[in-house]
């Protein structure tokens, strides 16, 4: 697997928010967000090719007491050495949480599905991406994934949040859902710093309030700053 960084944090953002865990994020997605916060993972992959077992091992090192890892990247459903790796590190006793755009279905071990579906404030600009930001328009969208998904996992919808507009296009997405539970709709303000959190933090709790939506803080940045290891 290419592997981008195994590390031991806190989780920042979501129903597990606060939980020690170790953080495996692989290299390499499918697409490529304007707002990306870790492009050493997707616009420009970088990383090392490790074994199945040496993943488990090194998490195993990084977990101390800790009983929860988050698979995240880049996009973690993309390397089929994903399903092996799921596996060994269900049977080594972890719960594991996986972070995923929901645009690769995969029969696979995981205790918390972590559905990030990309609206259009994702698509990058077309001078930056070039062909890309066709590819990505073309496969960020897909409710018929989610739907698998959320039939078969405990899960959290999570969806980034830039301007009060964007909620017609969740409202939208959501109709597409399958008997979708909208407490575990999580929106989450985009930023990468702190005061742009900030600034969209009251406007949201207040949807989340009017709609039903749970709000979702990156307390990580609060916490720890934009930092890769983090």
């Amino acid at each position: 697997m290419f592997i981008s960084e195994i590390y031991k944090s806190n989780q920042g953002e979501g129903q597990l928010c606060g939980t020690p865990s170790v953080f495996v994020r692989t290299s390499g997605c499918n697409l490529r967000c304007g707002f990306c916060d870790t492009p050493f993972a997707s616009w420009h992959p970088e990383g090392e090719n490790l074994e199945v077992a040496d993943v488990v091992d090194r998490t195993q090192l990084c977990a101390g007491e800790s009983q929860h890892v988050v698979l995240t990247g880049g996009e973690p459903m993309l390397p089929d050495e994903i399903e092996p790796l799921c596996a060994k590190l269900h049977a080594a006793g972890f719960h594991i949480t996986i972070e995923t755009a929901g645009t690769i279905y995969r029969n696979l071990n995981c205790d918390l599905m972590s559905i990030s579906p990309k609206l259009s404030n994702s698509t990058p600009a077309l001078s930056r991406a070039g062909r890309w930001r066709e590819k990505h328009e073309s496969q960020r969208h897909r409710p018929d994934i989610v739907n698998q998904m959320i039939a078969q996992y405990d899960y959290q919808l999570k969806f980034v949040v830039a301007e009060p507009d964007d909620l017609t296009e969740i409202n939208l997405y959501l109709d597409q859902i399958n008997n979708v539970d909208r407490a575990r709709v999580l929106l989450m303000p985009e930023g990468i710093d702190i005061s742009t959190l900030n600034s969209r933090t009251q406007w949201m709790q207040e949807v989340c309030q009017r709609e039903g939506f749970t709000f979702c803080q990156r307390e990580h940045i609060f916490w720890y700053g934009n930092k890769r290891g983090t």
